[in-house]
């Protein structure tokens, strides 16, 4: 599953593309993806202005010039082409060669932005990514968004956010870091990132890094400065490239030569004066990567 900065980059390379985009007409190649697609999607999204292009955890959301909204998600395999007279892009940042096999081209926009024709074309061979159509007024409540928890690149999340949700938290951190009810979006590999960073360890009880009476320590201000940075690092350097997601130009992404901790079981730490090595450990059934001498 791609990772909220993957999502991002995805998003920022369709944004060019998409927003401010009249949808002439849309191709759907089957009935159904993971799920099947509302009913009369291709006539509904026919003559309709995209009028912004956004995401919310790993959801992108088209905004569409009928308060409806447009949603989409990658899933496992899922990715767009972009068409745009002879040059070709895939939007996000790959690890490896994404599918451009036509039998698995199963939505296709044909766009006119500002006199140019595009298409941007879904393809997904495992088909676990999924369309759907929402009014923009009920979008809050969609049991898919109603209960997310807080974007992980705001301002919003800041010390006392995370004094706020971990508090009497009695799972161990990693855990409460990937619960999408308290902040959306974190995947596996940015929270093994931001706890070495900010010297926690990933067993510790969240509840612990909070003072007694529920307010901000430094434990707290330094995971949430931790967790903005590294997903703000993965979004400039177009994602971890650890999965099928390429840059809008095609190069690969190179966030991955810069993790600390991930997939770097048995090397040494790389915190400088610490002589740890990283471990792999299971929690929840997913691999974990820290330094148990310098995260505590």
């Amino acid at each position: 599953m791609p990772e909220l900065p993957e999502v991002e980059t995805v998003r920022r390379g369709l944004a060019k593309v998409m927003e401010g985009a009249v949808i002439e007409r849309a191709e759907t190649r089957r009935g159904d993806l993971r799920f099947p697609f509302p009913a009369n999607f291709a006539g509904r999204l026919k003559g309709r202005t995209i009028t912004a292009l956004s995401r919310r955890a790993k959801y992108l959301l088209a905004d569409l010039d009928n308060h409806d909204v447009l949603i989409m998600h990658l899933g496992m395999s899922g990715s767009f082409r972009v068409l745009d007279e002879g040059t070709e892009e895939t939007p996000g940042s790959f690890h490896h060669e994404r599918s451009k096999d036509e039998a698995h081209d199963h939505v296709v926009f044909h766009l006119m932005q500002r006199g140019r024709h595009h298409l941007v074309i879904y393809n997904d061979p495992r088909r676990f990514g999924f369309m759907d159509m929402i009014a923009r007024d009920r979008l809050a409540d969609d049991k898919r968004f109603a209960n997310l928890g807080l974007e992980p690149t705001g301002n919003s999340l800041d010390g006392a956010a995370i004094a706020r949700l971990f508090a009497g938290k009695a799972a161990p951190l990693k855990a409460a870091l990937l619960d999408q009810r308290l902040i959306a979006g974190l995947g596996n590999i940015y929270v093994c990132e931001a706890l070495w960073q900010a010297g926690l360890s990933p067993k510790r009880l969240a509840g612990t890094i909070v003072k007694a009476d529920g307010s901000s320590s430094e434990r707290c201000k330094k995971l949430a400065h931790a967790i903005r940075e590294v997903i703000a690092r993965a979004i400039e350097a177009g994602g971890s490239s650890l999965r099928d997601h390429r840059l809008t130009d095609g190069s690969l992404g190179y966030f991955q030569h810069s993790f600390k901790v991930y997939d770097r079981e048995g090397e040494p730490c790389p915190r400088p004066g610490c002589k740890g090595t990283i471990r792999r450990i299971v929690q929840s059934g997913r691999s974990t990567f820290h330094c148990p001498v310098c995260q505590r």
